[in-house]
């Protein structure tokens, strides 16, 4: 009766049972894994938010199938001034975005606007597991290659070069990446370039924690890429922190006669579903303006937790964490005498405290735990410490 593309697992694993009897106990659970901005206790101005979202002309409908002009300028506009791998700063065109109700939906047009079923795109392995039901769902095949460790991330090029097929469509890059807060290096984004360009593939680059790099450098972005056809993700569900306010989009670069067939074939299936939100698109150039001090508050969390976490680690054994860039999470490094999740679960069950095994984000192999860094410095000081107890344990 259901489509095979839906044939997912859904038994419940063995951590959300644990979790799940953990929370009928009715003890505190320290929650290393926020990723909600929205419930991590920062300041948001609420008066301004709800004030730009009461604009009259949200009554009327009035579509246009890349969204609306004013929305897609404000875009531009948050790129102006930013530097692409080529090392100079670059604008964006209007015409050349394309609105999204959010990344997902953006990855799957992209994804049917180069595919065909059963076509593959490559993917980093660690990264978020979304992927894997958007793909599924655009009758999409991904084919990991590999980030690999070695005093920093790196991109494997020659794993990649060896996963290529007569059917690869595209090579996905996380900019930085989710969770390891990796970056894409220049050399590695040119060599990217060269290689799609040569085969006919696209980038497409998730840039949504662009704006959390570590050092006082802004990252550069692959929004202005004209070597290869390139596809640049983001949204306000991490750059303004409203995940709630469901809107994203697509930056289309690369050669000409390419990049303006994509915006073209891309028109027509945005105007098909035309899903984002009036009041949200007329909201737009103020939630991007209100991102400065929603960074700030943020940053400065992530900065006073990753404090405590160092503190901690300074005074294990057994613990380290890998070196990250950007982004709002750590990871860390930890004794592989068990599965991930094995110790995902004795953490709940001995500990009270919830971090994400590493095969969630597809490592290759045991012993990485995911830590949260937009956690309440409370919960997360109370929730290292046991972590630090639990490892010192005999």
């Amino acid at each position: 009766m259901f489509a095979s593309r839906t044939n997912w697992r859904l038994e419940t694993n063995r951590l959300t049972r644990a979790l799940d009897a953990y929370r009928k106990s009715g003890k505190e659970l320290f929650d290393l894994t926020a990723s909600n901005p929205t419930d991590c206790g920062l300041a948001y101005p609420r008066e301004e938010i709800l004030a730009a979202l009461a604009n009259p002309r949200a009554l009327e409908y009035r579509p246009e199938s890349k969204g609306l002009r004013e929305a897609r300028e404000a875009v531009a506009e948050y790129y102006r001034g930013r530097q692409g791998f080529s090392g100079t700063a670059a604008e964006v065109d209007p015409e050349r975005i394309l609105l999204a109700s959010g990344t997902s939906e953006a990855y799957s047009h992209i994804f049917r606007l180069v595919c065909e079923p059963g076509d593959e795109i490559l993917v980093p392995a660690p990264s978020y597991p979304l992927f894997e039901f958007l793909a599924d769902l655009a009758d999409v095949r991904l084919i990991s290659y590999p980030l690999l460790y070695d005093h920093g991330w790196q991109m494997d090029f020659t794993s990649l070069r060896e996963a290529l097929t007569p059917r690869s469509r595209a090579v996905l890059v996380v900019h930085p990446n989710n969770p390891t807060g990796s970056f894409v290096k220049p050399a590695e984004a040119a060599e990217l370039a060269e290689m799609c360009a040569a085969r006919e593939m696209a980038i497409v680059a998730d840039e949504v924690f662009l704006d959390y790099a570590a050092g006082a450098e802004p990252a550069r972005t692959f929004a202005f890429h004209d070597r290869a056809l390139t596809f640049a993700l983001s949204g306000l569900s991490k750059i303004s922190l409203l995940p709630q306010m469901k809107l994203a989009w697509t930056i289309v670069s690369g050669p000409e006669t390419l990049a303006r067939a994509a915006v073209d074939r891309l028109e027509i299936i945005a105007d098909t579903y035309l899903s984002p939100s009036t009041p949200v698109q007329l909201a737009l150039p103020k939630f991007l303006a209100l991102r400065h001090n929603l960074q700030a508050q943020l940053q400065r969390r992530i900065a006073a937790n990753l404090s405590v976490l160092d503190g901690m680690l300074r005074e294990s054994k057994c613990l380290s964490r890998l070196d990250r860039e950007g982004g709002w999470y750590a990871v860390l490094r930890a004794p592989a005498t068990e599965t991930d999740e094995d110790l995902a679960v004795a953490l709940v069950e001995h500990a009270d405290v919830f971090v994400h095994p590493g095969h969630f984000f597809n490592f290759s192999r045991e012993g990485f735990l995911v830590l949260s860094l937009i956690t309440p410095v409370e919960m997360f000081r109370e929730g290292v410490g046991r972590l630090q107890i639990f490892f010192a344990s005999p």
